[in-house]
């Protein structure tokens, strides 16, 4: 290997870009000789390798930024650090468009790992014609589902490589046993349902309060909508004027999810679109009851078609009330859903997936 990894992701937050990047940087870490990551997100350190170069700007003003701006100061110490040494391989995990354009300009390889369904953005004619001409002068572009690989080769004729999230299962379920104190969902009587996620019109979080709403409180519900993001007061404001705090909790963003989930009857995702969300995989390996939107892309192929869960339809509050209350009737009769989904998780295997990843790097290097 001659070639140093530069990996490229500006804005580091709590969603599943930010764990996958964590996973799968410190496994290449130990694999690839040297390996740098350009961030303004330099707090995040301490999740890293100590092998893993960090290049951020010396002012720390940046970090509560917006993440355009975030962008914008990555992309030009992306250049600065290019121009200075060209002996890199990039790998992008965010601004993918301008990361490829700067690597194009330089002659330099880059491997870009797309994240969002192209369905949940591409409407914009100009904004699709200008992705299918940068997106294809990507060395590598990789995808974490195959319904993904499928729509960008229909979309834009891309040729991908699909590579799983990789999921480690024992670390799931040992951070699930952790002791955490959930007084919201004390008691027995309640039926309990968790949504984890970026407070977002993607994850479409006001959906499962207008079903909750819609429901009318007709049996002890208990729903805990865990994250952060800028439709946090949207959904606040919803739950006050509606009178739903006895019925519905906003938790801020917590860095071990699992405890939650494991308490849970139910975990509803509500998504427009996604890439792989991992949150399903998670909830499958805690053996939850899933409900979930069929939406591009990614819970289908979890969920097996829906043999491993519950699909709703999209943006319809009055079928996502319907499917909780069938579940709520027939929970002991949804077993096999889980098991099956438990079973089928193998594919997502953590070791399995990384080694993927790093012998595809390992090509261009």
């Amino acid at each position: 290997m001659n070639k140093k990894l530069l990996i490229f992701i500006p804005h580091i937050g709590g969603g599943g870009v930010e764990k996958n990047f964590f996973i799968i940087s410190n496994f290449l870490a130990k694999k690839v000789g040297h390996v740098s990551v350009i961030t303004i997100n330099k707090e995040f350190k301490n999740k890293l390798h100590k092998n893993i170069n960090i290049i951020s700007p010396v002012t720390s003003r940046w970090k509560n930024s917006s993440i355009y701006i975030k962008y914008f100061i990555s992309l030009i110490i992306l250049l600065k650090t290019l121009l200075k040494d060209k002996n890199y391989l990039v790998l992008s995990f965010q601004a993918n468009w301008y990361a490829i354009i700067i690597c194009k300009l330089i002659s330099l390889k880059i491997i870009s790992r797309s994240n969002t369904a192209p369905e949940g953005w591409s409407k914009n004619p100009l904004k699709r014609f200008l992705y299918k001409i940068i997106i294809n002068l990507s060395d590598e572009v990789i995808v974490n589902s195959l319904e993904f690989k499928t729509s960008l080769n229909n979309f834009f004729k891309v040729k991908s490589k699909c590579i799983y999230n990789p999921l480690n299962k024992s670390k799931i379920l040992r951070l699930s046993k952790i002791k955490k104190k959930l007084n919201f969902f004390k008691g027995k009587k309640y039926f309990k349902i968790v949504n984890i996620g970026r407070f977002t019109d993607q994850k479409n979080q006001l959906l499962i309060l207008k079903s909750i709403k819609h429901m009318n409180k007709s049996f002890p519900i208990r729903v805990i909508i865990a994250g952060r993001g800028v439709n946090h007061d949207l959904l606040k404001n919803y739950v006050l004027k509606n009178r739903l705090s006895k019925y519905v909790k906003l938790m801020n963003f917590i860095d071990n999810p699992y405890p939650l989930i494991k308490s849970a009857d139910v975990f509803v995702l509500s998504s427009n679109y996604e890439g792989l969300p991992n949150v399903l995989l998670e909830a499958q390996c805690l053996k939850k009851i899933i409900i979930s939107t069929n939406c591009p892309t990614g819970p289908n192929e979890i969920l097996l078609n829906g043999k491993a869960g519950i699909f709703f339809k999209m943006n319809d509050y009055k079928d996502l009330s319907k499917k909780i209350i069938y579940v709520f009737k027939n929970k002991s009769q949804l077993k096999k859903k889980i098991s099956l989904g438990f079973k089928n998780l193998d594919r997502f295997d953590e070791t399995r997936n990384l080694n993927l990843y790093y012998n595809l790097i390992r090509k261009h290097l």
